[in-house]
């Protein structure tokens, strides 16, 4: 077995605590040395030929910044990089093929990154080798017989020219400044770049500054920047966030339509509907976020994501999760009774906000159920859920509460430290909202805080934690809080698709066991089609005006969004997960035939549709 022994020096404080992973570690109290602080750092190391894996150090940290595991030895042969001294370790590599799309999924830490700058020729391998710096040589004779190998050689000789669309596009405001048109004329070296405005719907905003752009924006600014620049290699960390359903098929055709010939195509995607729309092929990253990272073969789309649901990869025959995710597969026809308990109506709303109207149709949310909020930004989704929350007033119509005593638990779109005080720590954050998220054996605790790794972060101060990891207390503080109401304001922001399904589940159980109901805004299809047992329909000209009609059956709602987008979805056979069909494609002409845009094939028509995949 191969020792990885990790510390997470941004959480270790050797200051604030009596160094107990030193003093009652068992190598050093027998005279060796297997832990000890050491310089230039005065941090802790753990030596890992030395270390025998006892985890009292682990249990011993109070901050929980040390990580130690097992692993089989003859996975040290595919060893890409280490970071230092007890840092990540990443095994394998995706292979990316030419004129093909390679699609990476899996969670946040488990070496995504890392390994699209490799790909990029931004960062070079050095297999674990600490005390020098391997040539190039010796890292392509590491994958001899490989099918990276080719790859990797033309990096070495610099024939790789990468296009590189970053995650955090808020970033981009900080470091160039400019007009839109001004910006992607600058960027462009095919002469693609009026023509990439244009099919990416930002052509009216090629005179606004760059610091006046929305999320939206700038994530297909950032595409269209990405494609006209002259490359072999595009790269595209995250193409979907702060986009609607629409635009995010409207990215994944416009990233099809001008990859130039011969290119290499590497996607890495949290939305599972949209990562099927758009791959080629699939590659699953998993093991131990921050600790260590594996590449899994290259699998087909279908067969790669199911796999990864199941949560089980047979070619590396490796469990990756101990139980599958499951969606519902079955449509009837049948509306399902509602509950008779209404927990809040509201009457035929008017709201008037800055130049935009919006006009919502009477409705009610009812005890055990989920309305599923969709439709495109800009029209009055979040202005709808702030009404219910008592943030704005409608102009005209009221939201009424059978009892005053109704408690309801907001989560806002956007998450600063403000909303807890950023000298506020993550531990009494999560205390406030619920004292039983600390309790070990509670199932918040179990399901949320330990799911998604918050339990790493109870001694972080709020202002200290980066978008992802602030959107992640938030969520868990109102799921957290005892409520009859849950509004969630696009919950899945910045969360990888394992937490995305933990959150899914998390708001499912809420509403069935506790009788409790919730109003989720939310963009990805695969989390609305997990949660939702209704759906309201936003529509309208985005920052103009708005309508929202009246929450609608699973199967109605959907159908009505989708053909409102004129994109067709079915669900898979065996895993019941939604797939965006290919336009024009078999199924995509047969559901417009039939009127049934979310659609279960029947047997035989999804082979049909891989015929023509």
């Amino acid at each position: 077995m191969v020792r990885v022994a990790v510390i997470d020096y941004e959480a270790c404080k050797p200051s604030k605590c009596n160094l107990e992973c030193i003093r009652f570690c068992p190598v050093n109290l027998t005279h060796g040395k297997a832990i000890e602080i050491a310089p230039p750092r005065r941090k802790p190391v753990i030596y890992e030929e030395t270390c025998i894996g006892c985890g009292i150090c682990v249990r011993k940290c109070p901050f929980k910044a040390i990580s130690i595991i097992n692993l089989p030895d003859e996975l040290e042969r595919f060893l890409v990089h280490r970071y230092g001294v007890n840092g990540f370790k990443l095994y394998g590599l995706p292979i990316p093929r030419q004129e093909r799309i390679l699609g990476i999924i899996g969670k946040n830490g488990a070496g995504k990154t890392t390994a699209l700058r490799i790909l990029a020729g931004e960062l070079k391998p050095n297999l674990g080798i600490l005390d020098r710096d391997p040539d190039w040589d010796e890292i392509i004779r590491r994958f001899r017989g490989t099918e990276i190998q080719n790859y990797l050689r033309l990096v070495a000789d610099g024939k790789i020219r990468a296009a590189h669309k970053i995650q955090y596009v808020e970033l981009v405001p900080r470091r160039v400044k400019g007009t839109v048109g001004e910006l992607l004329e600058k960027a462009d070296e095919r002469g693609l770049w009026r023509e990439l405005a244009k099919e990416l719907n930002i052509a009216h905003i090629l005179d606004r500054p760059i610091s006046k752009l929305s999320g939206g924006e700038l994530q297909r600014f950032l595409v269209a920047a990405v494609l006209s620049r002259d490359a072999n290699v595009y790269l595209f960390d995250e193409p979907s966030s702060y986009l609607d359903v629409r635009e995010r098929v409207r990215v994944a055709r416009v990233i099809r339509k001008y990859i130039p010939k011969g290119a290499f195509v590497v996607v890495v995607e949290h939305d599972i509907a949209m990562l099927d729309y758009l791959s080629d092929h699939v590659v699953v990253m998993f093991g131990e976020p921050g600790v260590y990272g594996i590449s899994s073969k290259p699998y087909g789309v279908r067969a790669g994501i199911n796999h990864f649901l199941k949560g089980f990869l047979p070619a590396e025959n490796m469990r990756i999760r101990g139980e599958p995710i499951k969606y519902t597969i079955t449509f009837t026809e049948t509306v399902q009774p509602l509950s008779p308990r209404v927990y809040m109506k509201w009457t035929e709303l008017r709201v008037e906000l800055d130049g935009f109207k919006l006009n919502v149709k009477p409705g009610d949310i009812r005890e055990g159920e989920v309305i599923g909020v969709v439709g495109a930004n800009g029209t009055g989704k979040t202005t709808f859920v702030r009404v219910l929350a008592g943030e704005i007033k409608p102009s005209s119509g009221s939201v009424e509460k059978p009892s005053e005593q109704l408690k309801v638990s907001y989560k806002p779109q956007y998450v600063s430290p403000s909303i807890f005080g950023e000298d506020e720590i993550v531990e009494s954050v999560l205390r406030e909202a619920n004292p039983s998220t600390l309790s070990p054996g509670s199932w918040l605790n179990v399901e949320i805080v330990r799911r998604m790794r918050l339990d790493k972060l109870l001694d972080r101060k709020v202002k200290e934690l980066s978008g992802g990891e602030l959107q992640k207390v938030a969520v868990a503080a109102a799921l957290a809080r005892e409520a009859d109401i849950y509004l969630l304001d696009e919950p899945s922001a910045y969360l990888d698709v394992e937490e995305r399904l933990v959150v899914a589940k998390a708001i499912k159980r809420l509403t069935e066991a506790r009788g409790a109901a919730a109003i989720v805004v939310e963009h990805d299809i695969a989390v609305q089609d997990y949660i939702a047992s209704r759906i309201m329909v936003f529509t309208g000209e985005p920052g103009r005006h708005g309508l929202a009609v009246n929450p609608q059956p699973l199967l109605e709602g959907m159908n009505r969004f989708l053909e409102e987008l004129g994109i067709t979805i079915r669900k898979d056979p065996d895993t019941g997960r939604p797939r965006i069909n290919k336009e024009g494609s078999y199924l995509d002409r047969l559901q417009k035939r039939l009127g049934k845009y979310y659609y279960i094939p029947r047997p035989g028509e999804e082979k049909e549709e891989s015929k023509e995949e």
